[in-house]
């Protein structure tokens, strides 16, 4: 995995171990993540600004590979799916989803997905292993390349469970954050979690102000076990008690994701219990569509239905967005990534 394996505390560590000054670090991030409308580098040859022994040094220590496009789709609605083969022979799949001059990048933050939940392709697909921080970064710049514009939010929606590779989301988070690097403030920079409790305990104390979404997708344990059964063990009361202490800390605003399944949790008692999960919390919901090919038995609200949730939701005070999916005639719409189908 070479010099994809580090963050920003890494590189300068690295640095150091090499016996060069600390400044040289500041430019190896740069040459690795801060030119941002260029793809990713594929030789140290190329950072002309480092000593050549440096550079040398560093071809033999840590390799520099860079993931190969191997398939570019895109979207009547403008939205972008790539398929990338990483240096391992693994392949993972990234989204660009550009919008009123903004570019937003649904990143992956491992190859597959261990969770399971049964309305996601990338559930059924099982966990194969996690990315790199770098490996995160590369997707970012293979978008940005492609659109030539820099990316200004990135979600870490794609593939796998951002918070069972919790070391490495952060890490790269921050050098997305980076002004070396990306420079993408830390509110646009978004973790979108199954919920898993001690995770979010500790993702409570990160100083960064990185915004945090859960999927819940039920409110009523029954129905979310049956859902998401590997989160059987973490009830929706400790959830909620997470949650509530994270926002006390942070301050920040919860993001909670809710895809609707026809007859499964659009019904009046579901969405009454999600209206009482969100009492004393301040969150905005986001109610997505069941996408085509995420599973052949569950079938997706209708639309009037889809409507009368966000009327019911709107009238109990919380905030919620009936989300329009993006890029989903492309497998490419939340819940269809499932780079290993081709």
């Amino acid at each position: 995995m070479g010099i994809k394996r580090y963050g920003a505390d890494a590189l300068e560590a690295l640095i150091g171990d090499l016996q060069q000054p600390r400044y040289r670090s500041d430019q190896l991030v740069h040459w690795l993540y801060g030119r941002p409308l260029q793809p990713p580098l594929l030789d140290y040859q190329q950072m002309a600004n480092l000593p050549s022994a440096l550079r040398s040094a560093l071809a033999e220590r840590e390799p520099l590979a860079a993931p190969t496009l191997l398939k570019r789709q895109a979207s009547t609605d403008g939205s972008r799916k790539y398929l990338l083969g990483l240096a391992d022979g693994e392949r993972v799949e990234c989204v660009g989803i550009p919008d009123n001059g903004r570019l937003t990048v649904c990143f992956s933050t491992q190859v597959g997905c261990a969770m399971g939940c049964v309305f996601c392709a990338t559930g059924h697909l099982g966990l194969t292993r996690s990315l790199a921080p770098g490996e995160m970064l590369d997707q970012l710049l293979v978008v940005a390349a492609d659109f030539q514009t820099r990316v200004s939010n990135a979600v870490a929606m794609g593939e796998g469970e951002p918070f069972a590779n919790y070391d490495n989301t952060l890490a790269a988070l921050r050098l997305m954050n980076d002004k070396r690097a990306m420079g993408i403030a830390a509110r646009r920079l978004t973790v979108s979690s199954c919920g898993l409790i001690p995770a979010i305990r500790r993702f409570t104390n990160e100083p960064e102000q990185f915004t945090l979404a859960v999927s819940l997708h039920s409110a009523i344990q029954s129905s979310r076990d049956q859902l998401m059964p590997k989160l059987a063990q973490q009830s929706l009361d400790k959830l909620h008690r997470a949650l509530t202490v994270y926002q006390k800390h942070s301050g920040r605003r919860v993001s909670l994701e809710y895809t609707l399944i026809d007859s499964i949790n659009d019904t009046p008692e579901e969405i009454e219990a999600l209206c009482t999960f969100c009492h004393g919390l301040k969150v905005h919901v986001n109610l997505i569509a069941l996408n085509l090919g995420q599973t052949a038995e569950l079938q997706a609200s209708s639309p009037a239905r889809a409507e009368a949730v966000r009327r019911q939701l709107e009238a109990s005070g919380i905030e919620t967005t009936l989300r329009r999916s993006r890029g989903s005639d492309i497998a490419g719409a939340c819940g269809q990534l499932a780079a290993r189908r081709g």
